[in-house]
Order: C-alpha cells, then structure tokens, then sequence
C-alpha cells in the first residue's frame, strides 16, 4: 500500500512533468511552425523553407510534419530550385493521407500557370486527381489546363478544355475569346466570329476584339469594314499592335486601289520582328509605281530578292518598267529577264522576254550572246505578232554585236530573214573582220559575196577596194588592180574614206607588176592629189624615187629622193640618193654623199650597206686605201652584217689584184673560217685555189680544202645541175615538183653550193601551202648559217612559226638575234613585240615593261602593236601589284584597242572606277562591255561581278543579287568566276536578310 502510495505520486508527477515538457514542446514547434508560414505566405520562401526543414524533421506530429514538408516542397518550387519536383514527389508519397495531397499537384500547377510556365503547369495538371475537385475549382482547372494547352499550341486539346467552362460566369468570355482565336489561327472565320459575337465581359471586347475583327474583315474581303475597325482600335493608342493595324489598313486600301491612301499606313508598318517580307516591300513598291513615283517604287521592288513566286513575278515585271521609265535600260533589262524566267502568269513572261529580247539588241548583253535572246523568243512564240520585228532585229543583232560570222551564217540559212541590201552589208562586215584577222583569203571570199548581192552603190564600191586590199597582201597583184581600177571609176567612190588612198594602193601594185610606169604615173598622182597623210606622202616620195631608180632614170629619182629626206626613212632616202650618183657617173658626189650618210645617220640599219658601198666606189675610183679602210670599218663595226663577209672577200680580191698574194690568202683564208659554208666561202675557197697555183703550191691547197666539210670539189658539176633543176620547178610555179627537186638536192648536197638556197626556197613553198611544220627545220638552217641574203627573212618566219605554235622558250634566242641583226625596222619591231610577250610568258616581268617601252618608242607602229605593248605593261604592272601603272596602262589602251584587247581594258576601267567609288561610271563600263565585246565571255562575266558590286553599293540588293545568281548559272566555264560570285552573294544576301524575313542564306 504504501508503495503504492509512493508510486502513485511519483507515477502522477512524471505525468505531470511529461504533460508539462510535452505543452512546451507543442507550443515551441507550433511557434516555428507559424512564423515559417508567416513567412511563406509573405513569400519569404528561402526563410520559411529553412523553418519548415527543421520543423519537418523535429515534431512528431504527423500532421505538423506533412503541412512543412509540403510547403517546403512548395517553397522550392517558388525558389526554382533544382529537386524541387522530387520534394513534391517526395511529400505526395510520404502522406498519403494528407489532406493537402490532392491539392499539392494543383497548388504546384497553378504556380507555374500564374507564372507563365505552361509547359511546367501541364505536367502537374495531368497528376491532379479531377474526381477529388469541387465545382468551382473544376471550372479553374479546366480553364487553367486548357489555357495551357492553348498557350503550348496544343489547341485541339485546349478546345476540348475551354468548350467546358463556355458557361461558367467567371471564365466563360475568356474561354469564347482563345476558342476563337483558335478559329481565327485556323483561318477559320465564321467560327471565330461566332465565338466572338458571344464574349459579353466588356474589358475583352474593348482590349482584345477590334484587331482580331478589323484582320478578320481583310481576310474575308470586307475591306472598308476592316479600315473602320483597325482605325477604330488604332485609336486607343496601342502601340503593340499599331505595327499590324497599319497593315490592316494600309493592304485593305491596296485591295481598294486607294493607293495614294495606302502608301502611309503601309509605310508605318514594322515588319515581323523588325523584318518586312517579299510581299510587304511589293505592295508598299505597287502604290508608288501607280502613284507615278517610280524611284520609290524601285527601291521597294528591288529589295524582294530571290522571289519564286507570282508576287515576284510581277514585282520584277514592274520593277524593270519603273527602270524603263527612269531610262535605267542596263536595270531594266536583268528585271524583264527574271520575270520572263517564271511562268506563274504566261502573258508577263510572254511580255517580258519580248522587252528582254529588245533591250538585249539595245543596250547589249553579258549573259548570253543578243542572237541567242531574240532566236530562242522566235522559237518559243513562233506565231507572235512580233516575229518579224524580231527577225529584223535578229539580223541587226548580229550586226551590232559585231557578230558577223553569226550573222552571215544566218542569213545563208534564212535569206528571207533580210533584204540583199542587208546580206550585201552584213557580207562587207564580215569580209573586213576577216582582214582585220589577217585572214585574206577568207575576206576576198567574203567581198565577193557582197559585190554578189550588191544593192548599195557605196557598199558595193567598198567592197571592191577592200577586196584589191585582200588581195593584194595575198600577192594576186593582177587582181588586185582589177578591183582597185573598178572601185576608183566608180562615181561613188570619192565620197568613201577609201577614196585617198586609192592612188596609193594602184601606185604600189603596179610597182608590185613591175609595170613602172604606172606606178610612177600614180605615185604622182597620189603626191598631188594633197591628200596625202604625212607618213604616206613621203612613202610616197621614196616609191617614187625607187621606180625611177629601177627605170634608171636617176636624176629625177635623185630628186625625188631629195623630197623624201625629211620623212621618216630618211636614211634610205639618203642611201639611194647616193647610189643613184653613182650611177650618172658622179662618183665623188656618190662618195661624197655615202661620207655624208655616215656622219649624218651612225644608227641607221643601212649604214653597213653605205660603208660597203663606199668600199666599192673607193676601190672603183682607184683609191684603194680608202677602200679598205671603209671595208675594216663595216667589218669591225657590223660582225652580224651579211655584208661582212662580202666585205672581206672584196678585201682578198683587191689583195690578189695586186698581187699581194699571202693578204689575199688570209682574208679568203678569215672568209672560210668564220663564215663556213656561205656563198662567200665557197667563192673564197675557188679563188685561193688560182692563188695556191699560181703560187705553185697546189699541194698545201689540197691539205687546207681536205678538212672543210662543206667543200666538195669534185660535185660541182651535179651539184650545180640538181640545183638548177629544182629551181626550174619553182621558177614555172610547179610547187610540188620544185619541193621534190629541193629535197632531193638537200639530200644529195646539204652543204651544197647552193644549200641555203635550197633550204630557203623549200621553207617558202611549204610556208606558203600552210605547212609551216614542215617548213621550220628548213628556215631554221638559213638562220642557224649566219649570214646571207636570206638569213633575216629566214630568222623572222623561224620565229612565226614558233610564236604561232605558242613556243617562246624556243623562240626567244631567235627572236633576240633577230632583234640584234635584223636591217629591216619592221622585223625589228616585230621581234621586239615578241619577246616583249615571251617574258611576259615567263612572268618577267620587268624584261615584258623593257621591251614595251622599245615597242612604244619605235615611230610610226600602228594602233595594235600600241595596244599589244600598252596591255603587256599593264598586265605586268597588275601581276606586280602597281595598280596606279596598270591603271594608265588600261587607260592608254582603251584609247586604241579592239578585239579581245579592248575587252579586257573596258574591264579594268570598270574596276578602277570601282575602287576609286565611281559607280555609276564603273556600270556604264560594264555595259560598253556588255554591248559591244559580247563574244569575249570571259571579261563579261568578270565585268558582271564588278557591276554587282556597284549595285551594291548604290544601295540596288536587286540587281546585285540577280546579277551574281545569274553569273553562277551563266558563266560554269569559268569556275574562278563562278566562286567568286557566290562569295559576293552570300555577303550581300547575308546583310539584306537582317531586314527581309523572305531571304534565305543557308544556300546560294
């Protein structure tokens, strides 16, 4: 009992003290617990997230427990920690029988639907158990999760959602306005009005409705009532949307034809994300046009690029008609090109290319050849009502394109393409391109396809004189004269350009015909007639004087001689002068005269002739001293000379004369040694031989001749008669039978007495047949000889052949020997031209600016060696970097170029204006370029990047884009070109795309 008692107390004061720890305790936790919630719904959540924590882990109220870990999972939620989810997770599965469990998924859900993650919202809707939600919370969910679904574009689903509160009074008219936006995306208008008209809450009809009617108008054709609406709304002052209601606006006005009314409202609109599209710059560039304002309009058009729809399609149509009217024809003519290359509206494509086609004959054309344009239009609309226009210009194109080989072809194809007139002028063009190419042969047939359609008296009388041209540098002198006599009794003729010339040209063919007198008779004719060009009329003096000289009449040859010393072959003039005394019997004059020459002319190529000539006269006049020394001066003076070796053996002969017989031993014995095989040696062997017997020392002789290879004493008999009988063949014009006998000589004799004869003659005949393979080895052992009478015509066709074979490492050693020997200033000037080429060949090009500038100091050179010269030059000094040299090089050659060369020039004319920002001109380049070198694609092509560049600049995206798109496509031959444009337009396309949404950059 007692121990009860005792127990009892005790027993009643733990229970006392445990109730009492456990009231504290509670009262603790349920602090906590409290402030932690304070601060969670002050949204301190990393603070009442801490608290919970503890609380969560301390209590062990099961209750207190579940409500922190729940709203410490919510905390992390707000807190966008990482795990959060798991947190939430975590509670849902830990308390099942919380009474917060239904209601954590749709607490974390709505979160993130207030927050605008609709996404995260989704994802904690779909684990809400819906049974376990009243009314009015299934009114929220359903609209919060159809919201979502909205906002995630999942609206088929979000339909399903919102179709369930359609009634509800708090969420019906939000539910009515996304399900007809739905509609309204779908393009779906009744429905979208339907939903609509229904919304009764006033603040979405005020706020949200008049945009979404004023476009749905537009769209269904309403567009006066969709002007009123956007107007309407674009009252209120909305920025956000006043971008789009300006485009409402501004199309509906478009679709009204109120243009003027449209241009603002189009204007102020702001693109999708600051970017206009293809269609956007075509309605805003329509209203200018129509408005007239066709600069306007062009900078609209002209920014839709790489459009491949019928809204380009028109565009480009109106784009070159706004270039036409503003005389842009260059622009104009890329425009109507890329619209006739689409087909959604056949007549604009039609319309198109007939307008490409006509600028193409106007204005030229980089991409493809004009006679390409206009015969593809004729096979595409055979039975147009344009077609015979077309074939005139077909014809025409040809012409001015310089195309007249296309043409000609054409025309013998298609005569009733154009009048005989045409084909008579057409054939006359042809006939001087021809010439112009140096192929005479092909021109003579050409005139005479003119004279066979002659209808134009001029043309005709043209064709006469270009055909005697033709075929007097063919050497068909008598024909020659036939034309040139037609042309000159042709009344017509006198007004020719022609016509001055005429007694010239008859003046040197009869002197051609050895028929002097004529010639004399015209050289006269053409002196007096004071037309004369400077250069020509003194020419004119020395033919003259050359015809009396021949004719022996030498006082008046000498007079005319006289006349001719101020041109500029003086020296010859001079020369022939003093022979011309000679033969009157006026020796000291000749001598005189000759003394004079080489005082007077110490450069001149004849002043070897001149001292061998005063050799002669000297020795002829019975001072022999004096001739020889005049013979020691050319020999010492000029070892290259043919003369020298003529000289020396003069100098033997005058020895043996006067029987100072070792002196006339070692000049013929020098002859031998240092001209081996020559004319000259072989004279020299022959007359030492009378020396050596008539020394008696026949037997020194013998030993001397037996080492020279080139002397066959025995043979000379059938050497002279094999010779002799080949020149037979050539001599009747029997070419084949001379190039047998020839052959054979050579076989039979190659170191011949007349061995370069031989040689010579036979290049000639195979030279002559075109066979110019065939005849190199034989030219080539002319030269390699040395001196003669044959040796620089020989060493000039050795280079010929070479420089046409496209050789100048092989040429080179030849043409600079030529260089060094030649008398003739022509073949001077010839190899310096050459090797001023085979450098450049070489990429020496300092050695190419040295021999142009010799080029370009030569007097009298016409204007294609100039241009030849001036190109070199340029193209070293671009190889080298100095583009201010290059750019006066081009500069000077365009002045005189054609062909190919002009092509090239017209090209870097572009460029430099390029670089020196001189756009405009630098197009205008471009078309000269475009227009009259078409045939040269390759300086077309490149001429065309540089013109995009200009547009580029100008601010054209249009032209620049089409343009290198049309390079890439048009120009595949030339993949450098190619590269380059694509370079240029991904760079262009790249910039132009920041504004316009329709260009694409991930390819070309």
């Amino acid at each position: 009992m007692n121990r009860k008692t005792f127990l009892f107390p005790l027993f009643l004061g733990m229970v006392f003290f445990v109730t009492a720890q456990e009231t504290e305790i509670y009262t603790h936790e349920q602090k906590a617990y409290q402030d932690a919630l304070a601060l969670y719904n002050n949204e301190q959540y990393q603070a009442a997230q801490t608290i919970f924590a503890r609380v969560k882990n301390q209590t062990d109220n099961l209750e207190t427990k579940a409500n922190s870990a729940y709203y410490e999972a919510n905390a992390a939620v707000r807190l966008n920690q990482a795990g959060a989810d798991n947190l939430m997770e975590d509670f849902v599965e830990k308390y099942p029988t919380s009474t917060k469990r239904n209601s954590a998924f749709a607490d974390v859900a709505e979160y993130y639907f207030d927050t605008g993650k609709y996404p995260y919202a989704l994802k904690w809707y779909n684990k809400v158990d819906q049974s376990a939600l009243s009314r009015k919370e299934m009114d929220k969910f359903n609209f919060n999760y159809g919201y979502s679904l909205f906002s995630s574009k999942k609206t088929k689903q979000a339909e399903q959602y919102l179709n369930k509160v359609t009634n509800s009074p708090v969420y019906g008219s939000q539910a009515k306005y996304y399900l007809g936006y739905i509609s309204y995306q779908e393009d779906d208008y009744e429905a979208a009005n339907e939903r609509f008209d229904e919304i009764t809450d006033p603040e979405i009809l005020e706020e949200k409705m008049s945009y979404y009617q004023a476009d749905m108008n537009f769209k269904l054709g309403n567009f006066e009532e969709a002007i009123a609406l956007a107007k309407k709304q674009m009252a209120k002052g909305d920025r956000k949307e006043k971008s789009e209601l300006s485009k409402i606006i501004g199309e509906s006005y478009f679709q009204l034809n109120q243009y003027a009314n449209a241009i603002p409202f189009l204007e102020e609109y702001k693109g999708k994300r600051g970017r206009w599209n293809n269609t956007d710059h075509y309605l805003l560039g329509y209203c200018y046009y129509k408005q007239g304002d066709f600069a306007n309009a062009i900078q609209q058009f002209n920014k839709i690029i790489g459009g491949t729809n019928s809204v380009s399609q028109n565009a480009y149509y109106h784009l070159a008609e706004c270039y036409l009217k503003l005389d842009k024809k260059s622009e104009a003519l890329n425009a109507f090109r890329n619209a006739s290359q689409m087909d959604f509206s056949p007549e604009i494509q039609k319309d198109a290319y007939l307008n490409y086609a006509r600028l193409s004959y106007e204005v030229g054309n980089a991409y493809e050849p004009v006679p390409q344009v206009i015969s593809t239009y004729l096979e595409k609309y055979p039975n147009d009502s344009h077609s015979q226009e077309m074939k005139e210009l077909l014809v025409d194109s040809y012409i001015t394109s310089k195309n007249f080989k296309g043409a000609m072809e054409l025309l013998e194809n298609n005569r009733g393409f154009a009048s005989k007139a045409t084909y008579q002028k057409v054939a006359f063009y042809r006939g001087v391109e021809l010439f112009m190419e140096t192929d005479y042969g092909g021109a003579a047939e050409n005139f005479g396809k003119s004279l066979g359609s002659a209808e134009d008296a001029l043309f005709k009388a043209r064709a006469n004189y270009w055909r005697g041209e033709s075929l007097y540098l063919l050497n068909r002198f008598d024909q020659a004269l036939t034309d040139y006599v037609s042309f000159k009794q042709t009344p017509i003729a006198s007004t020719t350009d022609e016509f001055k010339d005429i007694d010239y040209n008859l003046a040197y063919t009869y002197f051609k015909l050895r028929d002097y007198g004529n010639a004399i008779t015209n050289f006269k004719n053409y002196i007096d007639s004071g037309a004369a060009d400077n250069e020509k009329l003194n020419d004119g003096y020395l033919r003259l004087g050359d015809s009396y000289f021949v004719t022996s009449k030498y006082w008046p040859a000498i007079e005319t001689y006289n006349k001719a010393l101020r041109g500029r072959e003086k020296d010859y003039a001079a020369f022939q002068k003093a022979l011309s005394y000679g033969f009157v019997d006026r020796r000291n004059s000749k001598i005189e005269e000759l003394e004079g020459f080489i005082n007077k002319y110490p450069n001149s190529s004849l002043k070897d002739d001149a001292l061998f000539e005063l050799g002669n006269t000297y020795i002829s006049s019975g001072q022999e001293q004096m001739g020889l020394q005049a013979y020691d001066k050319l020999i010492q003076g000029y070892r290259a000379s043919s003369l020298v070796p003529q000289a020396i053996m003069r100098q033997g002969l005058v020895h043996y004369n006067a029987s100072r017989n070792e002196q006339a031993l070692a000049k013929f014995k020098t002859v031998v040694r240092d001209y081996p095989k020559t004319q000259e040696a072989i004279q020299a062997v022959a007359t030492a031989k009378l020396v050596y017997v008539d020394l008696g020392r026949v037997n020194e002789y013998a030993d001397w001749v037996r080492d020279l290879d080139f002397v066959e004493v025995t043979d000379s008999e059938l050497d002279n008669a094999t010779f002799e009988s080949a020149d037979k063949q050539n001599l009747e014009g029997k070419t084949d039978a001379a190039i047998r006998g020839y052959t054979n000589y050579i076989k039979e004799f190659p170191n011949g007495l007349h061995a370069v004869k031989a040689n010579f003659n036979l290049a000639q005949l195979y030279f002559a047949k075109g066979q110019k393979d065939k005849a190199l080895p034989y030219y080539s052992f002319v030269a390699d000889r040395g001196a003669s009478e044959f040796a620089e015509q020989a060493l000039t066709r050795v280079c010929e052949v070479y420089i046409g074979q496209k050789d100048y490492a092989s040429a080179l050693p030849y043409l600079e020997r030529l260089e060094a020997q030649a008398d003739i200033q022509q073949n001077r000037t010839f190899a310096q031209s050459n090797l001023m080429k085979g450098y450049y060949e070489q990429k020496n090009y300092e050695r190419t600016i040295s021999y142009a500038e010799k080029v370009l100091a030569t007097a009298a050179i016409d204007n294609r060696i100039k241009s030849d010269a001036q190109i070199m030059i340029a193209r070293s000094a671009i190889a080298t970097g100095d583009e201010a040299r290059a750019k006066a090089g081009y500069a000077a050659v365009l002045k005189i170029a054609s062909g190919a060369t002009a092509a090239e020039a017209l090209y870097y004319d572009a460029y430099f204006k390029n670089q020196g920002g001189d756009y405009e001109n630098s197009n205008t380049s471009v078309q000269k370029l475009a227009k009259d070198y078409s045939s040269y694609k390759e300086w077309g092509g490149k001429g065309l990047i540089i013109m995009a560049k200009n547009y580029d600049q100008l601010g054209d995206a249009y032209q620049a884009t089409y343009i290198l798109e049309s390079v890439t496509t048009n120009f595949s031959q030339y993949p450098d070109i190619v590269a380059e444009a694509r370079g240029e337009l991904s760079i262009i396309k790249a910039k132009e795309a920041k504004s316009n949404s329709s260009i694409t950059t991930d390819g070309n």
